[in-house]
């Protein structure tokens, strides 16, 4: 039996996901709807309206109907951002763990009593942190950079 990842924070291991489906290639009459390039076309035209890959991807499944850009284009639309350029600076889950960190912060300015979030902003950080050191050991980050809590509501705003 493989042994599955836990939460990092929490008691669960996470079991709960969704399946992709058996057959890796487009459907037919998705290949016949739209080619590789057409659909390249539209996540750089929704990647310079400011939405992230993951968006791009909830914008063209819903809209487009398009359930897999990779089944399509053979690439991921990360991949396809980056060879455009149009990648966004900083991970995406690292971009949201900062962002989360910072809403804390805003909110123990105002409550300094609380506690419960001082500890959470704990957890988040050391998160932030962990996730940080993974990605400048792949080189997807600069191996300067540093989170600091001063400054990183300008990262994310």
């Amino acid at each position: 039996q493989t042994s599955i990842m836990g939460r990092m924070h929490a008691p669960g291991h996470g079991i709960s996901r969704s399946a992709a489906p058996y057959v890796r290639s487009a459907p037919g009459w998705l290949k016949n709807l739209y080619t590789a390039d057409d659909v390249k076309d539209q996540i750089y035209k929704l990647a310079r309206k400011g939405l992230t890959p993951s968006k791009i991807g909830v914008r063209l499944r819903d809209a487009k109907g398009i359930a897999s850009v990779k089944s399509l284009t053979g690439n991921k639309i990360l991949r396809i951002l980056k060879s455009k350029g149009l990648a966004p600076s900083l991970p995406e889950d690292l971009y949201h763990l900062i962002k989360k960190a910072v809403s804390v912060r805003k909110h123990l300015e105002k409550n300094r009593q609380d506690q419960d979030s001082k500890f959470r902003l704990i957890l988040i950080e050391s998160r932030v942190h962990r996730l940080a050191r993974y990605y400048k050991k792949n080189g997807v980050l600069p191996g300067n950079w540093r989170y600091e809590s001063s400054t990183a509501s300008t990262l994310v705003s």
